[in-house]
């Protein structure tokens, strides 16, 4: 049996559904379960014999992140698609991708985007980018918990494949996910968007993915892009006399049995949140590209009231530049408060419980991570309260959401593994890797001037 012992810590943010803060605890994880939560003075210390030790004096223990949209390759095109709205960053970079991100490249991209979120505190990562089987091997590498499968596109893609041979990786991606190992996660089916696949397409990709579902005995998860700008809606309007909403809803995509996470939602009507309504939807709400490629602003009342879960995501780096989710709940929260013009609205218990059980509950993996409680799979965070930002301690959702970076992350576990230890991988040579980025993004750099 493995077991990790967190002793004496300060403060410990469980995120349960009482939002409950303890302080002076002792946490014990066994095979990856957190099996005890105890005063830090507890007799059982003794019981704790060779276990894997972190010191928790000073620090605070919380869940891990979990991005809820994100694109974790596209790290090695960061920068690459400046000062242009959402239809001229895809003119950009797809034909930058076409030409330099092969298997290996998208493989290498996964582990040092994955290496970016996990040294920021985010353990979890719904992750859309094609050559998925590659994308998965690299994030897993790296010690992520990483929800991704088949991203689907009418033609043939960055990647050169036909719509058979993606509906081929989803049949088979039960299998290689027993191969490539990891933490748990459901089968996930990623059609691109509703302008990039037809209504036919998304019909006949949820039918596959029930099948694959009854036949694996797996949990499944439906994503896609969905109205993240205004242009985006008028030409769906115009090919299809509908909305993006309304074609997943018509497509069998929009159903109580199975989560569907839409990514951004920034221009969702008032019919479409009726329609979503009707299913266990969330929408994984990115702020920072939604505000850099000027998008719009996600109404965030509107969509809590209309009983749609709301989860926290980056995007990728080449649109936001950024895989920071401290930066995203806190742009999450003051956009939210700029654009309904109530300091009350979005308020940092919310945000966090979006960043966390939210975004966990999303996937459909609220029962195993999201929260720090007895029972639950070990995904967790540490942060080093001692800096001058961080002190005092008054409000702790506020401190976590409005004053704590990425840069107090001090320990982070993944399924009751540390895969960061004093601010180090233990699973990833650094140097190495950021000398092989730096090689092949220097390759996309020129792929990138030639199509510009």
């Amino acid at each position: 049996m493995s077991r990790v012992v967190i002793t004496d810590l300060a403060l410990l943010v469980t995120v349960d559904d009482a939002d409950t803060i303890l302080t002076d605890r002792t946490v014990t994880v066994d095979d990856g379960v957190i099996t005890a939560v105890e005063p830090a003075s507890s007799p059982h210390d003794a019981d704790h014999g060779s276990a894997e030790r972190i010191d928790g004096r000073g620090k605070l223990l919380m869940p891990g992140l979990v991005n809820l949209h994100t694109h974790l390759p596209m790290t090695l095109l960061r920068g690459l698609a400046e000062d242009v709205d959402l239809q001229g960053f895809l003119a950009r970079v797809w034909k930058a991708e076409g030409a330099v991100m092969d298997p290996d490249t998208v493989e290498l991209g996964a582990t040092l985007g994955a290496l970016e979120s996990l040294l920021g505190g985010c353990t979890t990562q719904l992750d859309m980018y094609f050559h998925h089987e590659a994308t998965h091997r690299g994030a897993v590498a790296a010690g992520s918990r990483h929800v991704i499968g088949p991203v689907f596109f009418e033609g043939p893609g960055p990647d050169g494949l036909e719509w058979s041979a993606r509906l081929a990786g989803l049949r088979a991606w039960p299998a290689a996910l027993d191969e490539i190992g990891g933490p748990a996660v459901p089968v996930s089916v990623m059609p691109h968007a509703t302008y990039t696949c037809p209504p036919e397409g998304f019909a006949e990709v949820v039918a596959v993915l029930r099948e694959v579902i009854a036949e694996s005995g797996r949990p499944g998860l439906l994503t896609t892009h969905v109205s993240e700008n205004e242009a985006e809606n008028a030409g769906i309007r115009e090919r299809y006399d509908a909305t993006p909403t309304e074609l997943l809803h018509r497509s069998g995509w929009v159903e109580r049995d199975l989560p569907l996470v839409l990514g951004h939602g920034v221009h969702l009507g008032e019919g479409d949140r009726a329609l979503l309504a009707e299913g266990t939807v969330a929408v994984g709400h990115c702020p920072g590209s939604n505000l850099k490629l000027a998008s719009g602003a996600l109404n965030w009342t509107s969509l809590r009231d209309s009983g749609i879960r709301l989860g926290i995501g980056t995007d990728g780096c080449s649109s936001s530049n950024d895989l920071d989710m401290w930066q995203a709940m806190r742009q999450a929260a003051l956009l939210a408060r700029l654009t309904s013009g109530r300091p009350d609205v979005a308020s940092a218990h919310e945000v966090l419980r979006a960043a966390t059980i939210e975004g966990a509950r999303a996937l459909g993996l609220g029962a195993e991570i999201g929260s720090v409680e007895v029972g639950k799979r070990a995904d967790l965070v540490l942060l080093d309260l001692r800096a001058p930002h961080l002190t005092p301690v008054h409000d702790v959702a506020a401190l976590l959401v409005f004053a704590a970076g990425r840069g107090d992350v001090t320990d982070v576990l993944v399924d009751g593994e540390v895969v960061v230890r004093d601010r180090r991988s233990t699973r990833v040579d650094t140097p190495a890797l950021l000398a092989r980025a730096a090689e092949r993004g220097a390759l996309a750099r020129a792929a990138a001037e030639e199509v510009s």
